[in-house]
């Protein structure tokens, strides 16, 4: 029988400490209702005690979660640990996530503590968080690098103290998979109570071996698995969660292991992220990268076309990738359209509904058909969780290679004011951000701006992500259209009210 093992998804925590990866409470909060609809066991919630925001997401999803265990990291400290629990005493299943370092350099270095001290905050801090929460997890940051001799004995006092999963982190992504089977192996040959706990381990992908460590030491007796969908995370980014789930899947007579994943809803998952944080991930990014399943090469389109098992070890479908059985277009109903969004795995409300089948109508005038991925920017681009404070009534553009580009571009405020400004800038859509600053007169900073086409063709729809940063935080936007301005406009605009949605609530 295949063994059962757990998903720990730390999207929302160590992904979120990626360079570009920060989200909104509206947007961790969407993140997480698709990771409870993913079936993952544990959602790491995030780092309560980091910052004010990061407390308010951890509270808010472990009050909204009700199928996953919510989770929030702590140092191995009494007041991040209290405060990690006043973020998760509200959830259906909450956990207190504590770690300290355990490699040698790490605790000279960075601890300034010996092994006996070490040992000694450990086993006291898990006592401590015991005594609250029911549910505690121990990591021992930098474990690939730390003595095995020291790593079995905090491993038995915190497993004493009451935890009751003890994580192996490969912090910096230093080992190899046989290595690291050898130390889970050694771990449960060594520490006398290792049956009281739940393996767990935290592989980073700084050599590109995340997915393989994770893998190797499942193989090996861990029972717990942390991960993040596609692979984000601090540097090199974490074991990604749909590969790993997909390993298992396609290669179930290897693995003889299981997980709880509803796999596809891994697609959907992956796509939720991109457009929360403005992030894509690269085409050939396996499983769910834009080409994990197209085939250029012919030999490989006759082979498909023959059998696909040829050149596809998985399916489209097993991971939720679209897959086109009803050509939408201007003369297509509402009823068709509401079972395409239900196949796509999205599920909204009536006036959402309403307001989609609008702009669907309104993009079908425009294109011959339209696609599956048009549909899926439709619900992404259409975000209704914050409130806009801006919206854009109409630009007006001059632009050419022997003039300057001129926007003019007029805004209704939430107040009902329509509100319209003129700028130059190197191209229309700077100059027409420029005109859109003088609207808002806010001083922010571009950081990062990226258009692509959400499908083929002269029709296309253009996707534009923006951030911009203001007083050190960043803020994402999104914007859809045929018209690859306007689509940088509604970015723009979606960024600049996320901004001030986001000031006004912490200011208040």
């Amino acid at each position: 029988m295949a063994r059962r093992i757990r998903i720990f998804d730390t999207t929302l925590r160590d992904g979120e400490q990626s360079p570009g990866c920060s989200m909104n409470l509206h947007d961790k909060l969407a993140v997480a209702e698709q990771l409870e609809k993913l079936g993952v066991d544990i959602i790491e919630a995030g780092f309560a005690i980091s910052s004010p925001g990061d407390f308010q997401a951890v509270q808010a999803i472990a009050r909204t979660v009700k199928n996953c265990t919510v989770a929030s990291l702590a140092r191995s400290l009494e007041k991040d640990i209290d405060c990690a629990w006043n973020a998760v005493k509200d959830a259906a299943n909450p956990r207190i996530h504590l770690f300290l370092a355990t490699s040698p350099i790490h605790m000279e270095y960075k601890l300034r503590k010996t092994p006996d001290e070490v040992y000694e905050q450990a086993v006291k801090m898990v006592k401590y968080a015991r005594n609250l929460c029911g549910d505690i997890e121990f990591s021992c940051e930098d474990a690939s690098r730390s003595d095995p001799a020291f790593l079995y004995r905090i491993l038995e006092g915190v497993i004493a103290a009451g935890a009751s999963t003890v994580n192996i982190p490969d912090t910096v992504g230093y080992a190899v998979p046989d290595e690291f089977s050898q130390m889970i192996k050694g771990i449960k040959n060594n520490v006398p109570n290792i049956d009281k706990a739940v393996i767990s381990v935290h592989c980073h992908n700084d050599l590109g071996l995340a997915v393989a460590n994770s893998l190797a030491a499942a193989m090996a007796g861990a029972d717990q698995i942390e991960c993040t969908l596609n692979g984000i995370g601090e540097r090199a980014g974490n074991a990604a969660l749909e590969e790993i789930v997909m390993n298992m899947y396609t290669r179930q007579e290897f693995y003889q292991m299981t997980t709880g994943i509803n796999t596809n809803q891994i697609y959907p998952a992956s796509r939720r992220l991109i457009q929360a944080t403005g992030v894509k991930c690269q085409p050939n990014k396996a499983v769910v990268g834009e080409n994990a399943f197209a085939h250029e090469s012919g030999i490989h389109q006759h082979g498909v076309l023959a059998n696909r098992a040829t050149y596809e070890v998985m399916t489209p479908e097993s991971v939720g990738v679209p897959h086109n059985k009803m050509v939408l277009g201007k003369h297509s109903g509402r009823h068709a359209f509401e079972e395409r969004l239900f196949y796509l795995g999205y599920h909204v409300d009536e006036e959402k509904l309403n307001a989609l089948f609008e702009e669907f109508k309104v993009l079908a005038d425009k294109k011959k058909t339209v696609s599956d991925k048009d549909i899926e920017a439709l619900v992404t681009g259409t975000r209704g969780i914050i409130p806009e404070t801006y919206t854009l009534d109409r630009f007006v553009i001059n632009s050419g290679s022997s003039i300057t580009s001129t926007s003019a571009v007029r805004l209704i405020s939430k107040d009902g004011i329509a509100l319209e400004k003129v700028a130059i800038g190197d191209g229309p859509i700077d100059a027409s951000f420029n005109a859109i600053d003088k609207i808002v007169r806010m001083d922010t900073t571009l950081e990062d701006f990226t258009l692509s086409t959400v499908d083929g063709g002269t029709d296309a729809q253009g996707e534009a992500y923006v951030r911009i940063s203001r007083d050190g935080r960043s803020y994402n936007g999104m914007g859809v259209s045929t018209d690859i301005v306007e689509a940088g406009v509604k970015a723009y605009i979606s960024a600049i009210n996320a901004m001030i949605y986001e000031t006004t609530n912490h200011n208040s």
